[in-house]
This record gives C-alpha cells, sequence and structure tokens, in this order.
C-alpha cells in the first residue's frame, strides 16, 4: 500500500447480471485516497460512479461480482465476510445517499436513527448517545435540534432530511465518507449550504472525503483531486484545480465545454457531446469516448489507451491529449 494511504484500490471490476448480459459497470479502476484527502468523481449518469463506491464498501446488489484489489487501513476489503463488513460501515467507512427520503426509515424517529449505530459501534450508553445526536444535529446546522430529534423524516424538508443523514453518517466518527450525489434533489441555495457543511466537517475533522456527482460545478471547489469517469473507467485524474483549468483528456475537456458559464451569451446554443454512453455489456475494445471523440483514430478505436502521466500527479488515459506544452514529457 501507498505511504500515507487510507485506500487504494486497485483494478477494480464490478460486474452485475441482467437479462441483456453482464453489465461492466466498473472495468479497471485505480485510485488511492489519503488521510485527510477530499477526492471528487465526476461523470455523466451511467459511467460508474456510483457503482464504484458501492463495490468499494461491499454494498453490491445480488448477482454481482467484484474482482481487484480494495486496501482500506491496508486490510483487503473484497474478501471480507458480512459480519466484518458490518463492523467497517458507519464506524470507519459511512456513506451519505442521494436520496435521504428513501435512506432514512420513514417510520422511526430521527432520535433512534442516530443513535442506533452509536449504541451498537461505540458502545455507550443511551443517554450519551442522546447527548451526541443532539451535539451533531447542532453541527450541521440543524435549528431547534431537540424538536428535530423528536420528529420523523417526512416532518422534515429535504434540506433537513439531507443534514441529518450526514449527521447519522458523522456519528461514529469515521475515516471516510462517501457522500454519492448528496445535493441533487436539493435547490441550488441548499446545495451550497450542503457542500460547504461537508467540506468544513471533513478538514475540521480530518477525515477523508470521496464526492461523486456528475456536476463539475459541485466538486470543483469542493475537492482537493477529481477523477473524471466513463464507461467504467478513469479517464483521467489529478488536482481539482489542474483537472478544470488545464484537462488533457477529450472527454474531460468536452464535458466543460458543454458546461454553462456565467459568462456565457443568453441567446447562443450550448455545446453538446455527440452520441450516447456506448452499452455497459459490450463497451468498444479500444477508448470507450472514441466513437464521441472528434480527434479519435483508428489506434483509438482499437487499442485501451495507457494512462499517461504529466506533471504534477496529473494522469489522463488519452491518445491524443489536449493542451500538451510542446517538448512535455508524457509516459508512465
Amino acid at each position: 500500500m501507498s505511504d500515507g494511504a487510507l485506500l487504494e484500490v486497485t483494478d477494480l471490476h464490478a460486474y452485475i447480471g441482467s437479462p441483456r448480459g453482464v453489465v461492466k459497470a466498473v472495468d479497471g479502476v485505480s485510485f488511492t485516497l489519503q488521510h485527510g484527502e477530499a477526492l471528487g468523481v465526476v461523470g455523466e449518469s451511467g459511467s460508474g460512479k456510483s457503482v464504484m463506491a458501492r463495490a468499494v464498501m461491499g454494498l453490491m446488489p445480488a448477482r454481482s461480482g467484484r474482482t481487484g484489489q480494495v486496501l482500506f487501513q491496508g486490510r483487503e476489503m473484497l474478501t471480507m465476510k458480512p459480519k466484518e463488513l458490518q463492523g467497517i460501515w458507519g464506524k470507519q467507512i459511512a456513506m451519505v445517499f442521494q436520496d435521504p427520503g428513501r435512506s432514512l426509515s420513514p417510520v422511526v424517529r430521527v432520535e433512534r436513527q442516530l443513535t442506533e449505530g452509536m449504541r451498537r459501534h461505540l458502545g455507550i450508553s443511551r443517554s450519551e448517545a442522546n447527548s451526541r445526536a443532539l451535539d451533531l444535529l447542532r453541527e450541521v446546522g440543524v435549528p431547534d435540534p431537540e424538536r428535530r430529534l423528536r420528529a420523523y423524516p417526512h416532518e422534515l424538508s429535504g434540506g433537513m432530511r439531507q443534514r441529518v443523514m450526514i449527521a447519522v453518517a458523522l456519528a461514529c466518527e469515521p475515516d471516510l465518507l462517501i457522500a454519492d450525489e448528496p445535493t441533487t434533489a436539493l435547490d441550488v441555495t441548499i446545495q451550497r449550504q450542503v457542500l460547504d457543511l461537508l467540506r468544513r466537517v471533513q478538514v475540521q475533522r480530518r477525515m477523508s472525503l470521496i464526492l461523486i456527482s456528475h456536476d463539475l460545478h459541485v466538486v470543483a471547489g469542493s475537492t482537493d483531486r477529481t477523477a473524471v469517469m466513463y464507461a467504467g473507467r478513469i479517464a483521467e485524474i489529478g488536482a481539482s484545480r489542474t483537472v478544470f483549468q488545464d484537462p488533457r483528456h477529450r472527454y474531460t475537456d468536452a464535458l466543460l465545454s458543454a458546461t454553462p458559464t456565467i459568462n456565457h451569451e443568453r441567446h447562443a446554443p450550448l455545446n453538446v457531446i455527440p452520441g450516447s454512453l456506448p452499452s455497459p455489456t459490450a463497451p468498444p475494445a479500444g477508448c470507450r469516448f472514441a466513437p464521441r471523440c472528434a480527434a479519435s483514430t483508428p489506434d483509438c478505436i482499437e487499442v485501451q489507451p495507457p494512462m499517461l502521466s504529466f506533471a504534477d500527479d496529473h494522469e489522463a488515459a488519452c491518445t491524443h491529449p489536449v493542451n500538451t506544452k510542446e517538448g512535455e514529457l508524457v509516459g508512465r
């Protein structure tokens, strides 16, 4: 395992059985996550972001399989038994799902949903757990926490439910928090509040964070590094500032070009990426973005491109990278 790495994922594959064949949802993903680091994972819907997170945690559905290596604090998670994983979920790795309305039980008060994990994993009394629950609700910005603690999830707004979901995830002070599209169902103002909350809590608690989103703006200002996924693979990874300001993969460049900015002319048409994601049951042999890429050549279609290394720990799997400087060393 790399020095200082909390999580190291190597050649991770996650397959799901379906009536149309085997879905190669994650197909050879590798990355590391350091202690206290925030990693953003972006890409179109269907690119494999959420399945990758669930494969790391061991939350895969029935008729699925995983291969590769997932080392968390030096322990291999892919070979862990369900009981071992249950000892890690919540206590060491926690997850915030995109729909708190489905993640929180509608028939259980917020108090029990917050304290149950603490009492099981931390072995504390009910009164101590209740006290910690109140502190957590205050920490995540829930007003009148005493009243919200006695409420049912349906009595709270979408933003409040998401804050409660974050409090539940933080209850046992995990080393790693995975936030899967945590702002999807929220309006823009609440989105910003939730993102600021996640970043603040992550820094204050010195925990690691994986923030998954299809929205580049969500990730750009909230993470240290960003991985761009496309059709089950990582297309590009590097420091967030570098990836967004100096992209190398043609897909990343196309994504950024298709993202509206404040300077966009009001009536000017938006840039679009032609075509759609390839079939996950029969992906192309070479670069999976090649059928949609204006710069693709026969080699791109036939041969899977290697991951090229650029300056400042910046990598991209592209045969014809953009923004390459003259004389820049490219290789791995």
